[in-house]
């Protein structure tokens, strides 16, 4: 599985993508959005950035995108050819 990291999150893990291997990680349960989203917190405890907060704040604002559709349910499974866009809010319009 392919995670994408975009604005103020690549900022904050220092990243733009990252591959999880969901084969490591899976037990009898499946891997879920919200696995992935403590995963992330433990994987990137601190910003890579002096201007950014941590992932570990950042993700209680973001939103998802699971295969290019957004992704409100954190219990949905993943499956290892997925990839998970990480959307912090932007400004502007």
């Amino acid at each position: 599985m392919n995670v994408r990291f975009f604005a103020a999150a690549a900022a904050a893990t220092g990243v733009e993508e990252q591959g999880v291997d969901l084969a490591a990680l899976a037990g009898t349960e499946p891997f879920t959005l919200a696995d992935l989203s403590e995963l992330l917190v433990a994987s990137f405890p601190v910003s890579a950035s002096g201007h950014t907060p941590p992932l570990s704040e950042l993700l209680t604002r973001c939103s998802y995108l699971l295969n290019e559709v957004a992704a409100r349910d954190l219990s949905v499974a993943l499956q290892p050819g997925d990839v998970v866009d990480v959307l912090p809010p932007f400004a502007g319009g």
